[in-house]
């Protein structure tokens, strides 16, 4: 007779156990949910958060909390906050530092000191970087020309530590020197919660950030580098066929999300920075300290779907609010060409389309020569149900130089006549 093994006795106990269950029928639904329950009881949920702590746009009562230590969104369009909690409260960036290192990358490739055709020689910092399996690496070998477009998307897709590097030492001679550029553009922007150490991330003790920080980063980053979503909406990225997926697994899920970057450090927990586009409307936002990279994209997700069903980004009838010029004396011409000073958008609730009422006020009835671009000459204001909700800055579209004096006399006598 054969002996059953260990395996074998465990798989038969496995088997009698359900046969028993199907026996008793009705009664087995009862037990398997009342373990169900047991299990699920033993579970530990994160501790519930005060809504009370969440500011939200318009002083809306808070829709939810998030799982995570900080978090904040704002509408790309207009600057406005949306959500936002702990989002001053400092943390390591982790792999989030090298978003401002893509940022100056870009910065040279449209100053031209560098082209995406560039070769990089790897040195052998960086290489080590490639081999050190506890950090992400796009695997560099020492020695290697790599172009300046592989590093970033190396950078970006496959968080390689080894093509931050890379791109530092060319950059600025050294990752010393590199790390100074980035703490100046952080000034520069006006990001007050925010010090580097390093081009890619990895913990330092001086080293920190904060969620609301690292939204004006992202905001600033897709301003003044629209083509930056080229890289960092990439799903994938192979580099020596060796492919590595986008660690923003969001791109995965959802179709309306282009960006931006993932960090982790033990100290911190699971960050993403996220932008994403529909109908219009522009989100950006941070999640940071999550517990797991699954929750850092969860509640992202959650996030994007009700700034999306919430709120939309109003865009007026200029043509119908406000003059399209304003009268000019003593210049070369009589009127100047006024409008908003940068994008006239609004941040409203989704149906308060039709609430809402536009009206310019000017500051002046006429301007002076000479006269400047950018002179302030009124606002824009929107009043929703005839409360004020927001206001823009219209300005001088063009300048104009003052006219010769026979020429301001002939002006004079025109207005006197």
């Amino acid at each position: 007779m054969r002996v059953m093994g260990v395996r074998e006795k465990s798989l038969f106990k496995i088997v009698a156990v359900f046969a028993i269950a199907v026996l008793v029928g009705s009664g087995s639904d009862s037990a398997i949910a009342a373990g169900a329950h047991r299990r699920l009881a033993k579970t530990k949920e994160p501790p519930a958060m005060d809504l009370s702590g969440i500011h939200v746009f318009g002083d809306r009562p808070a829709p939810f909390a998030l799982d995570a230590k900080a978090a904040m969104m704002i509408d790309a369009n207009t600057g406005a906050v949306l959500y936002a909690y702990n989002e001053h409260e400092k943390m390591q960036p982790a792999s989030l530092a090298k978003i401002m290192t893509f940022y100056l990358t870009l910065d040279a490739l449209n100053l031209h000191k560098i082209a995406p055709t560039t070769d990089v020689v790897i040195s052998e910092k960086a290489w080590r970087l490639s081999m050190d399996d506890s950090v992400s690496r796009m695997f560099l070998g020492v020695g290697q020309k790599v172009p300046v477009n592989d590093l970033m998307y190396g950078l970006m897709v496959s968080s390689g530590n080894d093509a931050a590097v890379a791109l530092a030492e060319y950059l600025g001679g050294s990752t010393d020197a590199f790390t100074e550029m980035m703490n100046a553009k952080a000034q520069k922007i006006g990001l007050t919660e925010t010090h580097f150490d390093n081009p890619d991330g990895l913990p330092e003790e001086g080293e920190f950030t904060t969620a609301a920080d690292m939204v004006a980063l992202a905001h600033s980053l897709v301003r003044h580098h629209p083509e930056s979503t080229g890289y960092t909406s990439a799903k994938e990225f192979a580099f020596d066929k060796i492919r590595q997926p986008n660690f923003n697994t969001l791109l995965f899920y959802d179709k309306r999300v282009n960006g931006i970057k993932t960090g982790h450090v033990e100290a911190a927990g699971y960050h993403l920075v996220a932008s994403a586009t529909s109908n219009g409307m522009s989100v950006i936002s941070a999640v940071m300290g999550a517990p797991s990279s699954e929750k850092r994209r969860t509640e992202t997700e959650k996030l994007i779907d009700w700034a999306f069903r919430t709120f939309v980004s109003y865009k007026p009838d200029l043509k119908k609010n406000m003059p399209a010029l304003m009268p000019v004396h003593d210049g070369v011409v009589d009127t100047v060409a006024i409008g908003p000073q940068g994008e006239a958008m609004f941040t409203l609730g989704r149906g308060e389309e039709n609430k809402v009422t536009v009206g310019f006020t000017a500051t002046v009835k006429y301007l002076v020569a000479p006269v400047a671009p950018g002179e302030h000459v009124g606002d824009l204001a929107v009043m929703l149900d005839g409360k004020p909700q927001s206001s823009i800055p219209i300005v001088t579209r063009a300048g104009v130089a003052r006219a010769g004096f026979l020429g301001r006399i002939r002006q004079r006598i025109g207005r006197w006549l």
